[in-house]
């Protein structure tokens, strides 16, 4: 999907809907959450790519991670975000931004993206993606990649996604990556359906 149509997408996905009216809403951000802590300290620069409204970087500022950015197409999830958010004095770092254009300006320690990737469904989209990944990421860094599983919707919000394991995801970041930890995770949705999610961390070389 071009750029300005997935910003007119999520933007009024975003608009329309209540926080816990999308599928993908967490009230508990698990297991990125436990995941991060495994692999980042409190000084861990870590971005949340496709954040959208997810608590995630709400839970990151209760335990005191100091340096956390967000990205995400859609402004009004970003709003969202930050209104939510709105005094309660943590130093966020906003970021309304395409993933497969953004130039990022420093080097990440940790990337997590929770069902961004699997909307690239295109050769040019994943590539796109993969570049802005090298040149945010640092090296030793991690990334933590969560997709739907093999077994998990073909669709999402209407859109199509590519299903992922840990050993296709393997193939696609490629040689620089090492698969240091995965683990299958069963989402439910607001409304009680069942969705199955894999999460993979992988971890750059020093050399890449």
């Amino acid at each position: 999907m071009e750029k300005e149509a997935s910003q007119l997408h999520w933007n009024a996905t975003y608009e329309s809907k209540r926080e816990d009216g999308v599928s993908w809403f967490q009230d508990n951000p698990e297991p990125s959450l436990s995941l991060i802590k495994e692999i980042a300290d409190r000084s861990s620069a870590i971005i949340d790519v496709g954040g959208g409204a997810s608590r995630l970087v709400d839970n990151l500022q209760e335990q005191h991670f100091e340096d956390v950015t967000v990205l995400d197409l859609s402004a009004a999830a970003i709003a969202a975000a930050r209104g939510r958010l709105a005094g309660t004095g943590g130093q966020i770092d906003w970021i309304v931004a395409d993933i497969r254009t953004w130039s990022p300006r420093r080097l990440y320690d940790v990337w997590h993206d929770r069902a961004a990737f699997h909307f690239m469904v295109e050769e040019a989209d994943r590539d796109a993606y993969l570049s802005t990944l090298g040149r945010a990421l640092a090296p030793n860094g991690y990334a933590m990649i969560a997709t739907f599983a093999l077994d998990g919707p073909e669709k999402c919000s209407g859109l199509p996604v590519q299903r992922y394991d840990a050993s296709k995801l393997a193939q696609v970041l490629g040689s620089g990556f090492a698969l240091v930890r995965t683990l299958d995770h069963l989402h439910l949705t607001p409304w009680g359906s069942s969705q199955s999610f894999q999460f993979s961390v992988f971890r750059r070389a020093p050399d890449t």
